[in-house]
């Protein structure tokens, strides 16, 4: 990351990674459930400096505060006030949202919701939909009643490469990225994942939801990446949600389950095309946050 931000809400510290500060375009990127937002470090690089891409950590991941109340913190309710947030503190009127897995239904909610989803000017949903297949839920829930502690970080990589093989990487620098923003060391010197174990409990706590209802509603322009071997979202599903948005891009990817890395050009390049369309830049507003009082004078006199 080329910056990095840390705000507070409430009692947690949430840190938010930011690639090309100064680059006029923005995009919010929100990652999956077990993960953090370093995972978009190959997507900021390809995207190019046009872009300034923000990627939030989730409390209970990454560089991010711990809940000592998860009941109350690990859930989407607050997940969305966390977004409103991050939104308000960059001073985001309308920007698009790119979301993995988590980060898309978090995404899907925000767009969805009647006071705050003007603020999502597109939103790009990275292999998940309002239907969450039953079969690869239970697979992520199995992660986390898997042993958490390794006494070598040997031992941690090769379960964090058997774990995440659906995520299509084929390159050893990215194996290695994935490697050193995913170990956390314990007191006694042994290695385990950088999120709470107490994140799992989201499956406890977390209310249902009609997300077709949210999905229906969305007045933005739409996009969704499927990875061809996903257990996560199902040809299915991805037909309806055509269905009932018949504008929606479509990209799937070869080779690759739940969730594809976008660490290439041909994941990439299809994402910044979509967000080059013409329907994209004219919900998009410009952020003010940084500008110099005479920036802002200007952007004003222009409007008038």
């Amino acid at each position: 990351m080329d910056e990095l931000v840390l705000l507070q809400h409430r009692e947690l510290e949430v840190a938010v990674r930011v690639w090309h500060p100064d680059a006029p375009r923005t995009l919010i990127a929100w990652h999956g459930l077990s993960r953090h937002g370093g995972d978009f470090e190959f997507l900021a690089r390809l995207l190019g400096p046009s872009w300034r891409l923000i990627a939030p950590d989730t409390p209970g991941r990454g560089l991010s505060s711990w809940s000592l109340f998860p009941a109350y913190d690990y859930i989407y309710a607050h997940y969305t006030r966390i977004a409103i947030a991050v939104l308000d503190h960059f001073e985001l009127t309308s920007v698009p949202w790119l979301g993995t897995s988590m980060g898309g239904l978090l995404g899907l909610l925000l767009a969805a919701d009647p006071s705050h989803g003007h603020r999502v000017a597109a939103l790009i949903l990275n292999d998940v939909g309002p239907t969450v297949e039953t079969k690869g839920l239970q697979r992520l829930a199995n992660h986390f009643i898997s042993t958490q502690r390794f006494t070598t970080l040997k031992a941690l990589e090769s379960e964090i490469r058997d774990h995440y093989q659906s995520f299509g990487i084929t390159s050893e620098a990215v194996w290695q990225r994935l490697l050193l923003g995913s170990a956390r060391r314990l007191p006694d010197g042994s290695w385990s994942h950088h999120f709470d174990p107490r994140i799992a409990e989201q499956f406890v706590h977390d209310t249902p939801r009609d997300l077709w209802a949210a999905w229906k509603a969305l007045h933005c322009p739409l996009m969704t990446i499927r990875g061809m071997q996903t257990d996560i979202l199902s040809r299915q599903t991805l037909s309806t949600m055509r269905h009932h948005q018949p504008g929606t891009r479509i990209l799937e990817v070869p080779e690759c389950g739940h969730a594809p890395m976008l660490d290439r050009s041909s994941q990439s390049a299809p994402i910044a095309a979509f967000l080059d369309t013409r329907q994209v830049r004219e919900r998009c507003v410009p952020s003010t946050a940084g500008d110099t009082w005479w920036q802002r004078l200007r952007r004003t006199s222009r409007r008038h």
